[in-house]
């Protein structure tokens, strides 16, 4: 069947978290010197990551990490502790960090984003973000005028569903109107963003990299299916 919609996750896909290279420099460690590239860059990994527990916690810590993506109050909770188990010494350092996190001025666009949106919007197809998350990022594309090319945004915390779940895919497509067979998803997890094969999705995978280190990952990702993007 024809692609009628394109589904993107956020986080890893079209935006990236932690490229200015000043969001860490008030980390300090618990012996007061500041941390080097490699222990920001592991901090930044444990904020972003889209599957996978990399920290042990207590049972309400646990409650909130399973469900961080359902509520912010969840999310603020579960980020809090992994920071701190992570190795950023202070309760102030690791606010300061997470209110980072979930600024979507904090977050970065890949080079190839705008040219996919606007290429994918003139050929007619539908466009979604169906992103795991517990706060709103609609800002980020409202500020570059980009919210004109996203006909809707399907956010775990608004859905009350996670990917991989079939649900948070389900609610998407009835919003498009779109079958499953015409919707590809693209995302940077084969686990939770896969899940859209369930319904009978197609699926492509990016490498979430470094915005500067995957210039074209998006327009690679669907001329392997049929699309041709100019940019």
């Amino acid at each position: 069947m024809t692609i009628e919609a394109v589904l993107f996750d956020y986080s890893g896909t079209l935006f990236r978290l932690g490229e200015s290279q000043a969001w860490g420099d008030g980390l300090v460690a618990a012996d007061g010197r500041a941390f080097d590239l490699d222990e920001k860059t592991e901090i930044l990994r444990r904020m972003t990551a889209p599957v996978g527990q990399l920290v042990e916690f207590d049972a309400e810590g646990q409650h909130a990490w399973e469900n961080r993506d359902l509520d912010p109050k969840l999310h603020r909770h579960a980020y809090l502790e992994v920071l701190r188990k992570s190795g950023v010494p202070t309760d102030d350092q690791a606010s300061l960090l997470y209110d980072h996190m979930v600024d979507p001025a904090s977050w970065t666009p890949y080079p190839d984003v705008e040219a996919v949106l606007t290429s994918l919007a003139a050929q007619g197809l539908q466009i979604a973000l169906v992103s795991n998350i517990a706060f709103d990022v609609r800002a980020a594309f409202t500020v570059r005028n980009w919210d004109r090319y996203i006909d809707a945004f399907a956010l775990s915390f608004e859905i009350g569903a996670m990917k991989p779940d079939p649900r948070i895919f389900a609610a998407t497509l009835d919003k498009l109107g779109v079958d499953p067979a015409s919707a590809l998803m693209v995302g940077d997890s084969a686990e939770a963003d896969g899940g859209a094969t369930a319904l009978g999705c197609r699926f492509a995978l990016v490498d979430p990299l470094p915005t500067w280190e995957r210039p074209t990952g998006l327009i690679d990702a669907l001329r392997e299916h049929g699309f041709t993007i100019d940019h």
